[in-house]
């Protein structure tokens, strides 16, 4: 059996494990690093361009992140949370185009006006009033806002096609939104790496033990999919970040902190238009409110994509009850991820959220014509012979012991450490993607503490990223700063 020595083991070839990858080689190119991805290429999974929203989630049109509380207060908090981060993420992107990781933005990133779209009055009031919220932020100050029928169809046409002039209707508007192929920037960030001394990429490997060894280190066994031959892995620093995958590795880990973590498996599916001139006659994420009952990563939106390079334009996503993890996974994951250390977790959480799961079936069980339906909420002349049933990415939402319930379900993502900093794991779903960049940094700090307040690796990361331990929230000078050069030099404006 071979053996491999490296500093840094990747396992999975998501966006995450790749924006890690970056930052570590830019801040120490004599680390070695290895990445190894069970499928034949990287980013097949949750972050190829057609199985996520590519949204760049800011907080700009997701009604989601502004919830409203039964006294009819909107709370802003997690809407600027997400900003700041996604700005972070601009940052290093607009950093990277500079130094050549990566190529011209359009080959990844597309400006894509975002707006959220609401009717009825109460809806309406909400907007309404979550505008004039937000917009006193200099993070969402150049947010419009419209209850003019003639502007809402200037920006979304499509959208204001057969509309009860009686119905009261608002929508935002921040027309430096972003669509993100986050697949196309996956794969150019793997293939810059890969021009680089001390990277390796391991397509079609899967993990099949995992064992800490030694101080610090950790003996990775994998299986050669195409040979059948098994390897083993002697690394230094072992970084979980296989989506879904990412719970059954930590749970074959062993550590400590991982203990209590169970995952809930949803899936998605979106409508895709087949009609060229429609798809034409729309550019815009336009997101509503999500049903009652249904998750964050439900809320319906029309959105326009560019994806390897063509335009497409999808509604959903349709979310829906599954077994499996990944996308190309087992319908026994879900079943063979419940342990002793998580049983009592993924017990709670399942008996108290029995309403989500009959949601997520009824999805399922819907017929074309039920889909269609919802769509023409959004869009009234949509035609059923236009639009076809596609399956988008698997999300694994994080179940964590809650002493009052046993388990509760959680929305987000999630970093696990271990005590010395010798793995970390990534687990959970939305904003995910577009937090990349601040995620993976937060894993820098927690696992190479030590190494990050050094001044080399602290000038480093600040010319990576500008804002570093700083508060785009509270800092409005340094927003300005950096959000003028980051929508530059992405052509976002």
């Amino acid at each position: 059996m071979s053996k491999t020595n490296v500093d840094i083991l990747l396992v999975g070839g998501g966006v995450m494990s790749a924006t890690l990858g970056t930052l570590l080689n830019r801040l120490d190119p004599s680390l070695s690093i290895l990445m190894v991805e069970q499928l034949e290429q990287v980013a097949l999974e949750s972050t190829d361009g057609w199985n996520n929203a590519g949204t760049g989630h800011a907080g700009y049109c997701e009604l989601n992140y502004t919830p409203q509380g039964a006294d009819g207060n909107i709370s802003i908090e997690r809407a600027l949370g997400i900003n700041a981060s996604f700005e972070t993420s601009l940052q290093l992107w607009s950093s990277l185009v500079e130094l050549g990781d990566l190529p011209a933005p359009g080959r990844f990133i597309n400006p894509t006006p975002h707006l959220s779209f609401v009717w009825g009055a109460s809806d309406v009031a909400f907007l309404r009033q979550r505008h004039k919220l937000l917009s006193a932020h200099p993070l969402f100050r150049d947010m419009q806002y419209t209850e003019d029928r003639a502007e809402m169809e200037s920006w979304m046409p499509l959208v204001m096609t057969q509309r009860d002039p009686a119905q009261p209707l608002a929508a935002t508007r921040v027309a430096y939104g972003a669509d993100i192929d986050f697949g196309a920037l996956t794969r150019h960030l793997v293939g810059s790496l890969q021009d680089k001394p001390g990277f390796e990429l391991w397509n079609a490997h899967c993990v099949v033990h995992l064992q800490r060894h030694g101080q610090r280190r950790w003996q990775v066994d994998v299986l050669d999919k195409v040979s059948g031959r098994q390897k083993t892995i002697d690394a230094g620093f072992v970084f979980l970040g296989a989506g879904g995958g990412a719970l059954p590795l930590l749970q074959m880990s062993g550590i400590p902190e991982g203990k209590g973590y169970g995952g809930f498996p949803v899936s998605g599916q979106w409508l895709v238009c087949s009609n060229p001139e429609i798809i034409r006659r729309h550019h815009a994420k336009v997101y509503g409110k999500a049903p009652l009952g249904a998750p964050p990563m439900s809320v319906p939106h029309l959105d326009t994509r560019i994806i390897n390079g063509q335009p497409a334009l999808l509604f959903g996503p349709y979310a829906g009850f599954t077994t499996r993890f990944l996308k190309r996974g087992s319908y026994l994951d879900l079943i063979a991820s419940v342990k002793p250390t998580n049983l009592r977790s993924m017990l709670g959480a399942g008996w108290h959220n029995m309403d989500l799961t009959r949601y997520l079936v009824g999805e399922v069980l819907q017929s074309h014509q039920q889909r269609m339906n919802a769509l023409r909420r959004f869009y009234p002349e949509a035609r059923n012979e236009e639009w076809t049933l596609a399956n988008a990415g698997q999300r694994v939402q994080i179940i964590k012991h809650c002493p009052e319930r046993g388990g509760k379900l959680e929305f987000g993502t999630e970093i696990v450490a271990a005590q010395d900093g010798s793995l970390a794991a990534l687990l959970g779903a939305s904003p995910g993607a577009s937090t990349s960049v601040p995620a993976m940094i937060s894993v820098i700090e927690r696992c190479f503490g030590e190494r990050i307040s050094q001044p080399d690796w602290q000038q480093r990361i600040k010319a990576l990223v500008p804002s570093y331990g700083e508060s785009l929230i509270k800092n409005t000078d340094l927003l300005n700063s950096v959000r003028s050069k980051t929508l530059n030099s992405l052509a976002l404006v």
